[in-house]
């Protein structure tokens, strides 16, 4: 008794499935990689500041903000949004 081939139908769905897993897995890279070179600009950016030096309530609600931006555009993690709002607003002046 011979096996039954696979119908054309069941193969279409094959490749349509490997075709939107493939096209999953390359835009996953891509943001993956535009967060990196974000991560890099914004690290630079930071890095000429001074983390401790003196800097208005204003300005760091306004990093803040950037922060939860980015964090929604999902080009941070949950764990490095929580880490970086918990370190701005340690920065806040409370009066």
């Amino acid at each position: 008794m011979a096996t039954q081939r696979t119908s054309f139908t069941k193969l279409q769905r094959d490749r349509a499935k490997k075709a939107k897993a493939a096209a999953k897995r390359e835009k996953r890279l891509e943001r993956s990689a535009e967060a990196k070179e974000n991560a890099a600009a914004d690290d630079s950016e930071t890095s000429t500041e001074n983390p401790e030096g003196p800097i208005s309530a204003a300005e760091l609600l306004q990093e803040i903000e950037v922060t939860h931006q980015r964090f929604e555009a999902k080009l941070m993690t949950y764990e490095e949004y929580e880490e970086k709002k918990a370190e701005l607003l340690s920065r806040l002046p409370i009066d």
